[in-house]
């Protein structure tokens, strides 16, 4: 008899997406393999296993991830690890974290590392919260030389992003919420999401059967909190209104929206060199000519170079500095995030750091 489908569905996901990981470390040119930070592929250890990390927040969703992880991970030569973060932002966090390591240990995932971050206020406390936790997993993942990092958004996690997204009015782009694939630069295809096409109520149950202790974190159901509301108010009332299958067509949207953004990225890539002068400034009537959404991208690609950051440049800072181009009457510079000033001098587009 095999397991429980619960238990099926989320192992097969996390097979899956090991498998996508071979296969990328095999594509990969020789010396590029991920090693510890200021280490060599020697120092790493010439032939040894791959290192994959799960992401543990010791919520059912990442535990289901942690347990797959353990199953899946030896059957196919891969090392397995896990790691939790501490925010930091409630009494015994830290209690918390070393319960959530016991348990990772206790599924066999070694390395097991609990990591302690200072939550910044930019960009609100979910925004600051994600920036503090994503860093520790860079840097734990450098220092471990992890292929990839797993994390356990489901799909009810993707119909939710949508909405913030729709709610933010921030384009395509926002719509296509979170990547299977997803990295910065250097490390693009460092984290994982086997978990997109699951729904949260699969890897709950796959817990239940397994017998795996869940901490159900209180800021999930804190009023507080935006994602919050919309989880448990939202979402309800959509299904209300418009029957199920809400989340399903949202992870659907997410899905083709993605596509096209892809595709609009890639055609604003190719479109940036050739309205650039000389000196590489942006040519005002050039920009121009091409389509708003192409142009809006070259915009949002030139001030992020320019030093903005991208989570905290929102679609009204692009049109603002889009009016530049299409409204000029001669008015002043812009003001953007992360101190980066856009203005038009002469013809040109001009975006630097004040």
């Amino acid at each position: 008899m095999g397991p429980h489908p619960a238990v099926a569905a989320i192992r097969l996901a996390v097979r899956r997406v090991l498998h996508d990981v071979l296969t990328d470390l095999t594509d990969r040119p020789a010396g590029h393999s991920p090693t510890p930070s200021g280490g060599t592929p020697a120092a790493a250890g010439a032939g040894t296993l791959p290192l994959v990390l799960v992401a543990c927040s010791g919520g059912a969703d990442s535990m289901a991830l942690a347990s797959a992880l353990a199953f899946e991970a030896p059957k196919l030569g891969i090392r397995a690890g896990g790691i939790t973060v501490d925010h930091g932002l409630q009494a015994g966090s830290d209690l918390r974290a070393a319960e959530v390591v016991t348990r990772m240990t206790a599924l066999c995932l070694d390395p097991v590392e609990s990591v302690s971050v200072r939550v910044g206020r930019d960009g609100g406390p979910e925004a600051a919260a994600r920036d503090a936790r994503y860093g520790a997993l860079d840097e734990a993942a450098d220092r471990l030389g992890a292929a990839a990092v797993l994390l356990g958004h489901t799909r009810d996690d993707q119909a939710e992003t949508v909405l913030l997204g729709l709610a933010r009015g921030s384009g395509i782009r926002s719509l296509s919420g979170m990547a299977e694939v997803s990295g910065g630069p250097g490390r693009s295809h460092r984290y994982r999401r086997p978990f997109l096409h699951i729904d949260r109520q699969t890897a709950r149950k796959a817990c239940m059967v397994q017998s795996l202790p869940v901490w159900d974190d209180p800021h999930n159901i804190d009023p507080a909190y935006t994602r919050s509301r919309l989880r448990h108010e939202g979402l309800p009332a959509l299904e209300k209104a418009l029957g199920k299958g809400v989340v399903e067509a949202l992870a659907r949207t997410a899905q083709l929206s993605r596509d096209d953004a892809d595709a609009l990225d890639s055609w604003a890539a190719e479109a940036e060199a050739g309205v650039r002068d000389e000196d590489g400034k942006l040519e005002c009537a050039k920009l121009y000519a091409l389509p708003p959404a192409v142009r809006r991208r070259v915009l949002r690609r030139a001030v992020v170079a320019a030093g903005s950051p991208a989570g905290s440049l929102f679609a009204r800072h692009i049109e603002e500095v889009d009016r530049l181009i299409t409204g000029w009457r001669g008015q002043g510079a812009i003001n953007l995030p992360g101190r980066v000033e856009a203005q038009r001098q002469g013809g040109r587009l001009v975006i630097r750091q004040g």
